[in-house]
């Protein structure tokens, strides 16, 4: 098993969190969140994580960083469409029911300006929905080009 499947995205509880979550629990439970390592501090880089929605339908509004940087949603401008053209969203959808990858063919994170991130290290990651409240999430910054974890790689 990969670092993707390794890396426990951990909920922090707090005012406007959703309840404390498990895989079979109510509420939002996320999974393999990472940040790929841009190439120098300052430089845009890319976040990915599962989002398993076990209530009603919800959507994810923002996205802040430990690290600071401006965090924009972005999602492809026509589905199912090659080449992928992608473009910013006011948010992303998060079906009831079901789980979300936030993935690079698909919704994402697009991290701009961030501060410094270092292979193998987590930064934290604060998701606001829009009917679940805010919460936490541990990120681990992956390196693809020295072995480390992409979406891709197993």
């Amino acid at each position: 098993m990969g670092l993707v499947g390794v890396v426990a995205a951990v909920a922090v509880g707090g005012a406007g969190c959703a309840s404390p979550n498990h895989a079979g629990g109510p509420g939002i439970v996320t999974n393999g969140a990472y940040v790929q390592q841009p190439a120098s501090t300052g430089q845009t880089t890319v976040g990915y994580l599962d989002i398993r929605n076990n209530g009603s339908a919800d959507e994810l509004i923002s996205v802040s960083t430990s690290v600071g940087g401006v965090v924009e949603l972005r999602g492809p401008v026509t589905k199912g469409v090659s080449p992928v053209v992608m473009h910013t969203v006011k948010d992303i959808p998060i079906a009831a029911d079901s789980t979300t990858q936030l993935i690079p063919n698909s919704f994402h994170l697009l991290i701009t300006d961030p501060g410094a991130m270092h292979d193998g290290k987590d930064i934290y990651l604060k998701l606001t929905f829009a009917h679940a409240g805010t919460m936490t999430v541990i990120a681990l910054v992956t390196n693809p080009q020295n072995g480390g974890a992409s979406y891709f790689l197993g």
